[in-house]
């Protein structure tokens, strides 16, 4: 089922207040080419891990800067705080999806057409010249490998905060998904259950 876009994608009008602007002091970088060689296809610096504070200035850039819709973000559930399920973008509702399996180091966006994207996550408070060593070409660089490239550590960052809400994780859910710790306790049973 293809998607129906609510409006085209234009440039965003920086005098609509309905509107969210591109952030001139938005820290992304994209690669001129996407090329699907890569790992990722370029670099993003949140101020903060409020998801719900970041990712309208996100959408708008990204929109503006290739001329698609952004229909969907992916992100990590433990990377981010007050993560929307659905945020509000010129004509639509982009849809948010947090999950476990994902590299909490990276976000993705996916369009109404063409292969989604895939942003290194640069932690809030690393220096700018870290950002720019990220801008170099890392077509077949890892995400770990890229990381080393800038000096930036390979683990996820995840704060304390997160962290500490997240204890119970039994009580989890990933959206769209359902309890993770129900499906793996039903995968086990099943698999249990064939054995004897």
């Amino acid at each position: 089922m293809m998607p129906t876009l609510l409006s085209p994608p234009i440039p965003l009008s920086p005098t609509s207040s309905a509107i969210p602007r591109c952030d001139s002091a938005l820290r992304l970088r994209l690669h001129p080419v996407l090329d699907r060689r890569a790992v990722v296809d370029g670099a993003w610096w949140p101020y903060s891990r409020d998801a719900a504070a970041e990712l309208p200035s996100l959408i708008a850039a990204v929109d503006q800067r290739l001329g698609r819709t952004t229909l969907r973000i992916s992100v990590h559930q433990d990377a981010w705080e007050r993560i929307p399920r659905r945020i509000p973008a010129r004509g639509r509702q982009v849809r948010i999806g947090w999950f476990h399996h994902t590299d909490p180091r990276v976000i993705t966006l996916s369009f109404a057409t063409g292969e989604p994207i895939v942003l290194l996550l640069i932690p809030p408070g690393t220096t700018e010249t870290t950002l720019d060593l990220t801008a170099r070409d890392t077509t077949g660089l890892t995400t770990d490998a890229i990381l080393t490239l800038a000096g930036l550590p390979s683990e996820p960052a995840i704060p304390a905060t997160i962290r500490a809400g997240t204890a119970d994780s039994s009580a989890r859910r990933e959206n769209d998904g359902g309890s993770v710790i129900a499906r793996q306790a039903t995968t086990s049973n099943s698999q249990a259950s064939a054995l004897s």
